[in-house]
């Protein structure tokens, strides 16, 4: 018998090489797999087999807690699902495991559980996998005879928090009701359940909907699915290549559908997310740029139509109409005076109320003439609709429109393609129209009713002829007149009854001395304003001599203020307009240059919180700009006045505040150019009748390029007390400049006092005077004594912290306007920590203007000054 000799050291290392190696297999996961028995602990990873997604604990932003979620892996940024969204662990020693009953669950460091799945799995074959398409997937394997049929018990998909990803099925039953699958984070670095859900509406013609959690309300909605496209969302049809493939599937034995979005391929990633701030976004990945290209956000906070029911009922609302809310036909505002103020939110009413006979006999209707309907085309559907289904399934328009009429409640009806019969019991509410390359086709129109008189064509022609005498006898009136100006004209007595009111280029240089102003302006009006070419505008150009006529010859007692560049007075044109007149020196180079800067650039600005410029007119040296008139003149003429302070209370500041934050936002990012101010103070804020904010003299400001963030200049203008330092300091300015200027006024408007006037005896200015009170936690000290007893604490207190943000010396550390706006109008939000300002006022003279070209430094009333630039 033959032996065989086996090696000692051999023999013993079998067992410590398999003892290793199933320790291995306890302690750690597979690439993409837990499985039972295994742990994923702070440092480890799961990583999907396509290298997408990536699995594992996560700290987000500046907080300590811990948090067990799904990102992107070349992404770490954007998580897409996040597990103990309300148990946060606060230390690092989370451990995710798959526990003896099949749980998957997740435990802090004292071994408490803060997230179960809450589904069982008794086999010893449960595991839990990434997919390639970011589901995380809890099942196990069961053996059915010779086969093994994996079976899912958990899944991410079915819990998702904030992003829609494709391969999600989202239920959609009329039985279950609204469905608010998607719930936003409560802030950059809080996953915990925010103030904001998306959900899915489906009744009525399922639709996404966007709501307020916090106040109960709805804030946007998609409308109403059509099988192609959501109605209310006419862009679709823009990037329906890049984003075809949403739908919504056929209803299931239990009367349930699914919104789906498929995967098209591992490479073409797509998102849908509600963000921490109430926004629905889309984006996709550009692999070369290695950045989110976000496709659409809605709301777009450039377009008030998106907001939900921003006219109130009855009322349709466009962006592009000069009146923004237009009453339906039949219908009249509930308060005209609300009306004219702009404020639509009441809606309308109508204005013969509905007959609505009873057609149960069929003699009623012969004794009273029934309701019509009007027709709307290329307009948002209504919101609240039902869907009328007749018992035989046969059902076409005549049919739609026969059951409206015979139901007393119906008040609009709507055949689409795709969703057919849509009926409307209440009122019409949340109706945007939408214009040419907008609407979807012929589809989007739908029926109101009307009383029958509407429909009275005898009426009509009766009015119709009173409107031809009318215009026959305005005509005549008309040609009376432009005979007697013709004859006034030939006596020479004219010249301050008319203005030309044509569209014309308003640069006349062949009287101007300006060798850069004409050689700027004249011929093509093409500018170059950093290196960025734009074209020149076209405005009204008055004649002089009307002008001066309506200034009463710039006499003294209608001036209404001095500038640094002119004096601005009070007008009124023949027809009773109401203007102001800013004059400028002929003979100043500053002057030529900044009026040559605000009509470039206010000309082509549209904003509520923005002054408008009617006009100009230039004759020889004399140069005017022509504004819209604001009768409670700019906000420092009430705010620093004793005893006039008292009329702008706690509302009307931060109606003011808001406004302006608003109007800053536009210039920052919704104009059509990203323009900085540079000279943002409270004698450039205008208030209009209604005590509304209007941004004004932009003869100061820059325009920048769609990709240009910063630039630096050796000509600093601005007002001291209003400049950040960097650019005080070194000439660098960018939108943070602006920001820091807005703080500063926030917090003069909130105390009543200028920045630069302000004295103690332990203080310089007004910024470190605030920041003392806000160290030591006295904040309200800061407040004007006229308005403490009356304002808000909660909202004077996140005012003040936005401006002691917004006065932070970094640029990086300030807010930008967008999130200033969230700051401001959201009650929930919560908000950074600002910094102790280290540079304050560099000067204490009010509100002195000046420029510095390379070393040279002049003030507008020619007091030297001096001031640090950096090298």
């Amino acid at each position: 018998m033959e032996t065989h000799n086996k090696n000692p050291v051999f023999v013993s290392m079998v067992p410590f090489i398999f003892l290793l190696f199933s320790l291995a297999q306890f302690c750690y996961a597979a690439n993409n797999i837990l499985r039972q028995g295994e742990t994923l602990r702070n440092d480890d990873r799961l990583i999907s087999v396509n290298n997408v997604f990536e699995l594992g604990f996560f700290s987000p932003g500046n907080s300590n807690c811990t948090y067990l979620g799904i990102w992107y892996k070349f992404d770490s940024e954007t998580v897409v699902w996040v597990a103990n969204r309300d148990k946060p662990i606060s230390d690092r020693n989370g451990v995710l495991r798959i526990e003896v009953d099949g749980k998957l669950v997740v435990r802090d460091g004292r071994n408490i559980l803060v997230w179960s799945s809450n589904v069982s799995g008794s086999s010893n074959n449960t595991a839990a996998k990434l997919w390639n398409y970011g589901n995380f997937v809890l099942s196990r394997d069961d053996r059915v005879g010779d086969i093994i049929i994996n079976r899912a018990l958990w899944q991410s998909f079915n819990e998702p928090t904030d992003t829609f990803l494709p391969g999600m099925r989202v239920p959609v039953s009329s039985k279950r009701g609204e469905y608010r699958a998607y719930r936003s984070w409560k802030s950059p670095d809080d996953p915990s359940p925010g103030n904001y859900s998306l959900e899915v509406d489906p009744n009525g013609g399922q639709q996404i909907v966007l709501w307020d959690k916090h106040n109960n309300k709805r804030l946007w909605r998609s409308g109403q699915w059509d099988q192609q496209y959501f109605t209310g969302i006419p862009s679709m049809k823009n990037y329906a290549s890049s984003f075809q493939g949403f739908d919504i599937s056929h209803p299931d034995e239990n009367g349930t559908m699914y919104l789906t979005y498929p995967v098209s391929s591992t490479t073409d990633l797509v998102r849908f997310q509600i963000s921490w701030e109430g926004k629905e976004k889309k984006s996709r990945w550009n692999a070369s740029t290695k950045q989110w290209h976000y496709v659409q956000s809605e709301p777009d906070p450039a377009n008030e139509c998106e907001r939900y029911n921003f006219c109130g009922n009855y009322s349709i609302c466009d962006q592009f109409d000069s009146r923004k809310c237009i009453c339906l036909e039949g219908f009249r505002p509930k308060s005209q005076a609300q009306w004219d103020a702009s404020h639509w939110s009441g809606g309308c009413v109508r204005k013969t109320e509905l007959q609505c006979p009873s057609t149960d006999d069929g003699t009623a209707v012969e004794k009273v003439k029934p309701d019509g309907f009007k027709k709307t085309k290329c307009t948002k559907l209504p919101d609240f609709a039902n869907l009328f289904s007749p018992a035989d399934c046969k059902i076409v328009e005549d049919t739609c429109k026969r059951h409206c009429l015979q139901n007393c409640s119906c008040t609009a009806y709507a055949f689409i393609s795709g969703i057919l019969c849509m009926i409307w019991t209440g009122d019409l509410v949340d109706m945007q129209h939408f214009h040419q390359g907008e609407c979807l086709g012929e589809r989007l129109e739908f029926f109101y009713r009307l009383h029958h008189s509407e429909f009275d064509h005898g009426r009509k022609i009766s009015n119709l002829m009173i409107v031809i005498v009318s215009l026959v006898v305005a005509g005549c009136l008309a040609a009376s007149l432009w005979l007697l100006w013709r004859y006034k004209r030939k006596l020479k007595v004219s010249s301050n009854l008319c203005c030309k009111d044509d569209d014309v280029a308003v640069f006349d240089v062949s009287k101007n001395k300006s060798k850069d102003f004409s050689t700027d302006l004249s011929g093509s009006t093409d500018i170059l304003i950093d290196g960025n070419q734009v074209n020149g505008p076209e405005l009204r150009n008055f004649d002089f001599s009307c002008i001066a006529a309506a200034t009463k010859n710039f006499c003294e007692e209608n001036r209404l203020g001095q500038g640094g560049f002119g004096a601005v007075y009070k007008g009124e044109l023949p027809g009773g307009e109401q203007i102001a007149v800013k004059r400028l020196s002929g003979q100043s180079e500053q002057g030529l240059e900044e009026f040559r800067t605000e009509i470039i650039l206010i000309a082509k600005l549209q904003h509520r919180n923005l002054v408008r410029l009617l006009g100009c007119s230039i004759q020889g040296e004399e140069k005017l700009l022509i504004y819209e008139y604001m009768p409670n003149k700019s906000l420092d003429s009430l705010l620093f006045d004793e005893a006039k302070k008292a009329e702008l209370d706690w509302r009307t500041r931060l109606s003011i505040i808001e406004g302006i934050a608003r109007g800053l936002l536009y210039l920052h990012r919704d104009s059509r150019h990203r323009i900085i101010h540079r000279d943002l103070k409270a004698s450039n804020i205008l208030l209009d009748a209604e005590m509304n904010p209007k941004i004004s003299d932009f003869g100061m400001a820059r325009m920048f390029g769609g990709n240009q963030n910063e630039a630096n200049t050796v000509r600093v203008v601005g007002t001291y007390g209003y400049m950040s330092p960097e650019y005080a300091m070194e000439g660098l300015f960018s939108v943070k400049s602006d920001v820091y200027s807005f703080g500063v006024l926030l917090l003069e408007i909130v105390s009543g006092q200028r920045n630069n006037s302000f004295r103690s005896f332990d203080h310089t200015s007004l910024l470190t005077y605030a920041w003392s009170l806000w160290s030591e936690d006295k904040v309200m000290d800061l407040v004007d004594p006229c308005i403490r007893d009356t304002c808000s604490p909660n909202e004077v207190f996140k005012c003040i912290q936005v401006g002691m943000l917004c006065v932070q010396d970094s640029p990086a550390h300030r807010p930008k306007m967008a999130a200033v706006v969230v700051f401001l109008e959201s009650e929930t939000v919560t908000l950074p920590m600002p910094t102790k300002p280290t540079y304050t006022s560099l000067r204490t003279a009010v509100e002195e203007e000046y420029v510095v070209d390379g070393e040279e430094m002049m003030s507008s009333n020619y007091v030297t000054a001096t001031t640090i630039v950096g090298r």
